[in-house]
């Protein structure tokens, strides 16, 4: 019988696979589903960047394979943005990669730098793409437990140094998905200088940089000093500018190992839509423009779902950048039952800490993708399904 590799067979069950069928059944029994799950903003992407590709897709010559070289103009504009953005500078052609998103990247990023059996340092909860990815390379993850006392970050000091002398690649994003905690420059120096010491590769995912509110800037990693020699930064253009489904983003780093990642990219895809790649030219070059607007509207639903969550009971903190709320629930209240039973009996769809490994449990993840009315609606119903819940655990047995 020919059954799943066990590299496949290690694999998680991914966090939001069973959301749509659920949601789906749920709609169509006409329950008003406000979905909350997935980092999925519905506001569409800046009107000039779509018209930037209606115009690209007419060119045949953007309908040709790009392969990992892609278009010249988005790495240039890259190059562009990072300058603008962190007072960086990155040769577009050899320090730059265009990636089909920046979730494919990371998962391929110990395919290009680690053997079978080394160890990939995974944080969690975390993305899932940093552990798929270590387990498709037949690589060891040693999972790094994040704890609210230590602001959810990854401190690879306090890893035993058996480990870290064995470590390959170590994960790392802030702001964070899912707790959207942010990195203070001292902590980015710790992890620089732990990598350095130990011949480590930093896979710095830095998705949600520009989602950022009440003054806080999120750095690059590579404004810390030898940051150039251990790291590769990740970006992406689904968050910031609405183009989720559009799957691109890019690697920057130095060029040995921007050459490692293209080469294991290049027997695995042939590069993003290059007609995608000329209009992003018009996201990056305006990026401050199209930005600002998607971040007040974020700060405005963070404002108004924190607000409504403490009202009804939650403990949940302010954060100062990315896209989601990472909420305490009960001491002894499960947070994928009590997710389920969120959407199932209320209509909310949000993700159970669980489900983002088991340090993640004891919180749920609320993504800010609906209006502040629909925000309140949704707390309003999670504090219904909470109360039910509390009931039932005091309700004397039978």
């Amino acid at each position: 019988m020919i059954e799943p590799s066990a590299r496949v067979q290690a694999l998680p069950g991914y966090p939001l696979a069973e959301i749509p069928s659920i949601k789906r059944r749920l709609i169509q029994a006409g329950v008003d589903v406000i979905d909350l799950g997935a980092g999925d903003n519905e506001a569409p992407p800046p009107a000039p960047v779509v018209e930037a590709l209606r115009e690209a897709v007419r060119d045949p010559a953007l309908s040709k394979y790009g392969f990992q070289q892609g278009l010249l103009q988005f790495r240039q504009a890259v190059s562009r943005y990072l300058e603008r953005r962190f007072g960086l500078r990155f040769d577009p052609v050899s320090e730059t990669l265009p990636l089909i998103g920046s979730k494919e990247g990371l998962a391929h990023l110990p395919l290009a730098v680690a053997d079978p059996g080394d160890v990939c340092i995974v944080p969690e909860p975390g993305y899932q793409a940093y552990l798929g990815g270590t387990l498709l390379a037949a690589c060891e993850p040693h999972v790094v437990p994040l704890r609210q006392e230590q602001r959810f970050l990854l401190e690879l000091d306090e890893v035993p140094p058996a480990v870290l002398s064995r470590a390959k690649v170590a994960f790392v994003n802030y702001p964070n998905n899912p707790t959207a905690a942010v990195a203070p420059r001292d902590y980015l120096e710790r992890t620089v200088a732990a990598c350095r010491r130990y011949g480590i590769l930093l896979g710095y995912d830095n998705a949600y940089c520009d989602l950022t509110f009440g003054g806080y800037v999120a750095p690059s990693i590579f404004e810390i000093p030898g940051a150039r020699d251990v790291a590769v930064e990740f970006f992406s253009l689904s968050k910031t500018f609405s183009m989720t489904g559009w799957r691109l983003g890019w690697a920057v780093g130095r060029p040995d190992l921007i050459a490692a990642l293209t080469k294991v990219k290049s027997y695995v895809d042939t590069g993003p839509f290059l007609a995608l790649q000329q209009a992003a030219v018009v996201a990056l070059d305006r990026a401050e423009e199209f930005v600002a607007p998607i971040k007040a509207t974020l700060q405005e639903r963070r404002d108004a779902c924190v607000d409504s969550l403490v009202g009804a009971g939650f403990p949940v903190r302010r954060p100062e950048a990315a896209m989601y709320l990472w909420v305490p629930l009960p001491p002894g209240v499960a947070s994928l039952p009590f997710c389920r039973r969120a959407l199932e009996e209320e209509g909310v769809a949000v993700l159970g800490g669980a489900a983002f490994g088991p340090a993640g449990e004891g919180y749920f993840r609320i993504a800010l993708t609906a209006g502040p009315a629909r925000l309140r609606e949704a707390v309003t119903r999670l504090a219904r399904a909470l109360a039910r819940v509390r009931e039932e655990q005091l309700a004397p047995a039978s």
